[in-house]
């Protein structure tokens, strides 16, 4: 058998970082993948992967918190909502992802540091009321 190497491999390799700044980038104001994917010459199929990745926590590196639509409505939880936390959530792992944990009326609240502020206070007046 004989194999003959036809020139240098023209895969690029991205790292985290590099990953997480374009998905970030498909992610602006009047932004597309199709012209992210132009302009660093790249697959749009590729950032497809890579965004869902982010969304699952997959991509590498720390998990990208995840934007997600809530809705807040006037009928209150069962009592099964307010289940206590995982045991495998560390307090280390909470500081390092800038994680605030509000407790309140038995329920346990937790926001990244980036979480709305208007959005929070729906969110804690509604527990108030339970």
């Amino acid at each position: 058998m004989q194999v003959k190497v036809l020139g240098a491999e023209r895969r690029r390799r991205w790292n985290y970082d590099e990953k997480v700044r374009l998905v970030e980038e498909t992610l602006q104001a009047g932004e597309t993948v199709c012209g992210v994917a132009q302009r660093h010459g790249m697959a749009q199929s590729l950032l497809f992967t890579w965004r869902r990745q982010a969304r699952q926590g997959r991509l590498g590196g720390e998990a990208m918190p995840a934007h997600v639509p809530v809705e807040i409505t006037s009928t209150s939880a069962p009592a099964s909502a307010c289940a206590p936390p995982p045991s495998s959530w560390l307090p280390a792992q909470r500081a390092r992802a800038g994680i605030v944990e509000i407790e309140l009326g038995g329920c346990r609240v937790r926001v990244d540091r980036d979480v709305e502020t208007e959005a929070l206070q729906r969110v804690l007046e509604l527990l108030r009321r339970r």
